[in-house]
C-alpha cells in the first residue's frame, strides 16, 4: 500500500489576525447585548439612570461589529507573503482593550462614581458626570486608535495591490 502524503495547510498570520478580530468582535457583541439587560432591569425598577448605561452597551455593540468588519477585511487581503505587522497586532489589542475599558468605565464605573457622588447622573453633579464621561471617552479613544491603525495597515496593503494590478504585465 502506498502511503499518501498528507499536506498540512498553513494559515497566514493575517488570516489568524482576521479570525481573532471576528471571534473577539462577536464575543464582545454578545457581551454588549447582555449588559443591555442590566440597564433594562434598572429601568424596570422605575429609575431613569439606565440611560447612561446605554452608551456602554451601544458602544460595545457597534465597536464589536466594527471589529468583525475589520476581521472580514483582513481575511480578504491578498495572502501571498503578507504577514501581520506590529501595527496590526497593536490595532487588535487596542480595539479589545478599548471595548473592555468601555464596559469597565461605563457600567462598573457608573457604580463607583455613584458611590462617590450619589445620584451624580440624575442630580446632575457636574464633577461626577465629568469624571464618568471622561473615563468613557478615553476608553473609546483606545478603540478609535486601534481602528485607525487597522485602517492604515489595510489601506497600505490595498493601495499596494491596486497599484500592482494597474501595472501592465509584460
Amino acid at each position: 500500500m502506498a502511503k499518501q502524503a498528507i499536506q498540512k495547510k498553513t494559515v497566514s498570520e493575517v488570516t489568524m489576525l482576521g479570525t481573532q478580530f471576528i471571534r473577539w468582535g462577536l464575543g464582545l457583541f454578545i457581551f454588549g447585548l447582555i449588559i443591555g439587560y442590566g440597564a433594562l432591569a434598572y429601568a424596570l425598577r422605575g429609575a431613569l439612570a439606565f440611560l447612561p448605561w446605554m452608551l456602554s452597551a451601544s458602544m460595545l455593540q457597534v465597536g464589536s461589529l466594527g471589529m468583525v468588519a475589520i476581521g472580514c477585511v483582513y481575511l480578504h487581503l491578498p495572502r501571498d507573503d503578507l504577514e501581520a505587522e506590529q501595527r496590526d497586532l497593536a490595532a487588535f489589542w487596542l480595539c479589545v482593550a478599548g471595548l473592555i475599558a468601555v464596559f469597565l468605565t461605563g457600567y462598573i464605573g457608573y457604580f463607583v462614581v455613584d458611590a462617590i457622588w450619589p445620584s451624580f447622573y440624575l442630580a446632575p453633579i457636574k464633577a461626577g458626570k465629568n469624571v464618568w464621561l471622561i473615563a468613557q471617552g478615553l476608553s473609546i479613544l483606545l478603540y478609535l486608535i486601534g481602528v485607525v491603525l487597522a485602517y492604515m495597515s489595510i489601506r497600505r496593503v490595498t493601495h499596494f495591490e491596486l497599484e500592482r494590478s494597474r501595472k501592465p504585465s509584460l
